[in-house]
Parts: structure tokens; sequence; C-alpha cells
């Protein structure tokens, strides 16, 4: 599903004509197969973000070669790139990124809607994926009026809305406690041995990335397998 060959990046710095170049991520390589779960660990400023932000097509790495589906992203004109994620990605935010305007409902809502579904399907569809996750009884409530927990079920059923074969989650659980955080990992789990998504999970955290299939660690630029377990 997601094949990373070669990948180095690194960030200019200093003025123009005069410029610094610091390596972020060296020689990366990662494969991760359809419905897989992998986790992608690494303290702050070890590249992470930058590794996720390239594999959702955000940045350009400046080598190397990321397809996902078998489609190479790297040479996606930027509107051919947006079309790609919104059919390809879903992505669940640590700081869970919903619209304050708007109700659980039409956070979830709101990726159909950009795909231009009709409003009775589109509330068939929303109104199916809040039972799977939980959120019926909160359908109406705004962002302020939720629970951390249910925020988060907002933002995963939002990036389930569509249903992509790929979930990008940053730090899904940072803003969590930890009795909150079992619950979301577990629907992390759920999800994914019943819909068959695959997710990429980045984080600093060795007790979320234990619920991986594969976990991966990266070092001072550079990508370092770590625990392979079967399907949970």
């Amino acid at each position: 599903m997601i094949e990373i060959n070669t990948l180095s990046h690194s960030f200019a710095i200093g003025k123009k004509g005069n410029e610094r170049k610091i390596p972020v991520l060296e020689e990366i390589t990662l494969h991760v197969k359809q419905g897989e779960i992998a986790a992608i660990l690494g303290k702050s400023g070890s590249g992470k973000s930058t590794l996720l932000n390239i594999l959702a097509g955000f940045m350009v790495p400046e080598s190397g070669v990321v397809a996902v589906g078998g489609q190479e992203i790297s040479s996606l004109k930027e509107s051919e790139m947006a079309d790609f994620r919104l059919k390809n990605f879903g992505f669940i935010f640590q700081s869970f990124q919903l619209m304050p305007g708007l109700n659980a409902f039409e956070n979830i809502e709101l990726p159909l809607k950009i795909k231009g579904m009709k409003a009775p399907e589109r509330r068939a569809v929303v109104e199916k994926l809040m039972m799977e996750v939980g959120l019926s009884e909160v359908a109406s409530h705004y962002p302020n009026e939720l629970s951390g927990g249910q925020q988060q079920r907002v933002s995963i059923a939002r990036a389930l809305i569509t249903n992509p074969p790929v979930i990008l989650a940053d730090e899904p659980t940072g803003s969590l406690d930890s009795e909150t955080e079992q619950e979301i990992l577990d629907l992390i789990r759920s999800l994914n041995r019943n819909l068959g998504v695959t997710f990429v999970i980045i984080t600093h955290d060795d007790e979320v990335a234990g619920i991986a299939n594969r976990q991966y660690r990266l070092h001072d630029g550079k990508l370092v397998k770590g625990v392979q377990r079967h399907a949970i």
C-alpha cells in the first residue's frame, strides 16, 4: 500500500546565497502493507512530522520515491495531489482540528460535502458511522461541548467518512488522559480489524506504538525497523 524508497530531505537555513543545509531524513525506506498498522516512533525533532508531511503530499522530498497504492505521488501537480489526498488519505491530529462553528455531525460530514455527495446520502453515511464510533448521542453538540475523547472520535470519524485506504495519525492520543487514550487505541484497533484500513501512526509513546503490526524508530534522520507483530 505504501512504498517509500531511499527518501532524503533537508532544510536550508541562513540567507539566500549563503544557505546551509540541515539533513532531516536520510535514505528512508519504508514499506507498509494494506491493512497494517505501522507506528513510527521518535523524539521531538527527529523528523517524524516531516516524514508524515511528505507521505501526505504536503511536501516534496529532495530525493527518493513515495508511492501510495502504486501511484508515485511526488510528481503529481498540486491540484492532482489535492484530489489524490481526498480520495486516499484520512487524517487524525493530536489537537483534533475540528471546526468550532460546526457540530459533531457537520464536522464529520464536511469531507463528503467537498466531494459533492448529495445531502440525503451524506446523512445516511454520517449517521451510520457515528453509531459505529459511539457518537450518535452527541451529533448536535459543538466541539467545546465535547470531552477530549469525544472530539478525537469525531476526528477519527471524519478521517474515515470518505472510506480512504490509509489513515495518517499524528500523535492521536497526545492530548488525552491515559484512560481515554486506551479507549481511542481500542477504537483504532477495532476499525483496522473490521474495515481493513491501513494506519500510519506518528508517536513518541511506546504504548501507542504497541498496537502496531510494525514499529519503526526515527533517530538522527535514519529509520530503524523495530518490533514486528502479526495482525492484531
